[in-house]
């Protein structure tokens, strides 16, 4: 979708520009855009043979570009870094979103969870219609040229196909993405680089990721032989994943009409209906998703995470008390599950995971697992698996426009800073929200004079 870098080999290995634009994602994309507009000549770097590659990806489902909701749930989404996100989103939030969608022709509509939509659910025509707009304004696309850094004389160094490619520019916009996917071009190998210009750095973790559970037969805190293995300077690796039984019958299946809570040590809560996927190691999924950031940060500060799972969340304990104890008969308890409580499938498979045969024959145990099955996840999936990242560039490290204090003329936007989001709308929203921020800090920073 991108035509071919516009240097030729005998001017190629040093570039003189105004904006420098690292990074081909929305955040990149979206900064160039305020920078044309302007009147700005712009020269964009991606380091994969074209832009938006993430952007492709997550419309394949339907591309959620944000959310309906009013400002004040959708500020709250941004939790502990509502107060660097929410300004961004005040400038530029979902009604703006909708309106840019809009003048590029492409309509949107309200799904029935608030989600908002293209038309035609597709990402490519949006994509396709932005890029048209793009170079129609100026902006000089440059692909397959990775960033390695500053050269001694402060100018940007970029692997090219023709060899290395420097490039000086009076002022930098980096958008290169967080650490997740990295075949999509977005690996994280920025992270030194900027913690060599002291630009202060918050390591990469996953964020809306799925997680490795604890071996329902593995116990859970410590025992004496992982004390002993502790003592000796061996960390004990917990058992985890499925039985082999439930992982052959079950992987890739969804758990459907479930509620999952948690309370993690700190009183932080969560509880919400929705759906999610049995892994060959553990669990991924929407549902999981919404509750990735208390588990992880559990994980991390204890070893192990136990949320409760829900399986019935339209009965009430004392009906699924009730119906377990009925007399069933000469029938098995799978059939009378089944008949009674409409249990069966991996529902039913979960709880024999976790009870076993003298569980599931405890009536009381048994009603107190369907209402609250409490599973154990001891480890995120990695880095590369999530759909997004948690950590980057600080935003104690950048003023109000964005730039960062330690390198003056190099601003940060995108997935690359240190905040974190629900999936979908709300991530691309804050994603071009800062886009558009780096970009007018930009335009100030060369009105100053610098």
């Amino acid at each position: 979708m991108n035509a071919p870098s516009d240097l030729t080999p005998d001017v190629a290995s040093h570039l003189r520009c105004d904006v420098a634009i690292v990074g081909g994602g929305p955040a990149g994309l979206m900064a160039a855009e305020v920078l044309a507009q302007a009147g700005v000549a712009v020269h964009l770097f991606e380091a994969m043979p074209s832009v938006g590659r993430k952007v492709l990806l997550a419309g394949k489902g339907g591309l959620n570009l944000t959310h309906s909701e009013p400002h004040e749930p959708f500020a709250s989404r941004y939790a502990g870094r509502r107060p660097q996100i929410e300004p961004l989103i005040r400038a530029f939030g979902g009604p703006e979103v909708r309106a840019w969608a809009q003048g590029l022709g492409v309509e949107t509509f309200v799904g029935t969870s608030g989600r908002v939509f293209p038309a035609d659910m597709k990402a490519a025509p949006l994509l396709r219609a932005w890029l048209q707009r793009l170079r129609a304004q100026g902006v000089q696309f440059h692909m397959r040229h990775r960033w390695l850094g500053w050269a001694d004389g402060g100018a940007l160094r970029f692997a090219a196909s023709a060899g290395e490619v420097q490039v000086t520019a009076r002022a930098v916009v980096l958008a290169l993405g967080g650490g997740s996917w990295a075949r999509l071009g977005s690996d994280g190998a920025w992270v030194p680089l900027l913690a060599q210009r002291g630009v202060a750095v918050a390591p990469l973790r996953p964020s809306n990721c799925g997680f490795d559970v604890l071996r329902a037969d593995a116990p859970v805190g410590e025992t004496r032989r992982a004390f002993f293995q502790e003592l000796i300077g061996r960390t004990p690796t917990p058992a985890v994943g499925w039985s082999p039984h439930f992982a052959e019958r079950f992987v890739g299946q969804p758990f459907k009409t479930v509620a999952l809570s948690f309370t993690d040590s700190q009183g932080r809560s969560f509880n919400r209906r929705g759906e999610f996927v049995v892994t060959a190691t553990g669990v991924e999924g929407s549902l999981v998703y919404a509750a990735s950031q208390l588990l992880r940060d559990e994980i991390e500060a204890h070893g192990h995470a136990t949320f409760h799972l829900d399986l019935l969340p339209d009965h009430s304990p004392e009906r699924v008390l009730v119906e377990v104890r009925h007399p069933r008969g000469s029938r098995s308890l799978s059939s009378h599950l089944k008949s009674r409580l409409g249990l069966d499938g991996i529902k039913a498979g979960v709880l024999y995971e976790h009870l076993g045969k003298d569980g599931m024959n405890d009536p009381v145990a048994l009603a107190h697992a369907i209402k609250a099955l409490p599973i154990t996840v001891v480890a995120t999936r990695p880095l590369d698996e999530a759909i997004s990242t948690a950590g980057g560039v600080a935003f104690e490290a950048l003023d109000e426009h964005l730039m960062a204090t330690a390198a003056p003329g190099v601003f940060c936007a995108g997935e690359m800073l240190d905040w974190e989001a629900p999936t979908g709308g709300y991530l691309l929203t804050a994603s071009l929200a800062s886009g558009v921020q780096a970009g007018r800090g930009v335009l100030a920073f060369l009105g100053s004079g610098a």
